[in-house]
């Protein structure tokens, strides 16, 4: 399993977000975003909808009937009714849920950069745990570790 974690360094949480979505659906897999704070859910919800006629990410907010059918699922929770075998942690707050998934992705920025820390730390060494640290360089993403 392979948990990306992704340093946004003043990079808007919601573009990033929508940037790996896009990555994630363009091979047809599903997604999993999770964040503690259901106002940042709403706000994500917007921006995924008004990415353009071009780029719109289909995407629903759980707790519908429809939570199964969605491509991209943004909860609270940790399970997945979409399917997904990806997980996207928006809100820098680390969960052990993540590492039932294929892969994992850790959005922290300078406010959880310590929980960061922590949480690269505890995954040192684990069995079938592949840990990549990202960072953004000259506007692109750049594998630092």
């Amino acid at each position: 399993m392979k948990v990306d974690f992704y340093q946004l360094a003043g990079l808007a949480a919601e573009q990033v977000i929508a940037s790996l979505a896009e990555k994630v659906l363009a091979l047809d897999e599903r997604l999993l975003v999770v964040a503690d704070d259901e106002a940042a859910l709403a706000r994500l919800d917007r921006v995924l909808w008004d990415q353009g006629p071009t780029s719109f990410l289909p995407h629903g907010l759980s707790g519908s009937v429809d939570d199964a059918d969605q491509p991209i699922l943004l909860t609270t929770g940790s399970d997945a009714p979409n399917q997904a075998r990806n997980m996207l942690i928006a809100d820098g707050v680390w969960r052990e849920a993540a590492l039932t998934y294929d892969r994992s992705f850790y959005l922290f920025d300078a406010a959880s950069l310590d929980a960061a820390r922590l949480a690269w730390k505890l995954l040192a060494g684990r069995e079938g745990v592949e840990r990549r640290y990202w960072a953004q360089e000259g506007g692109r993403w750049v594998q630092k570790a």
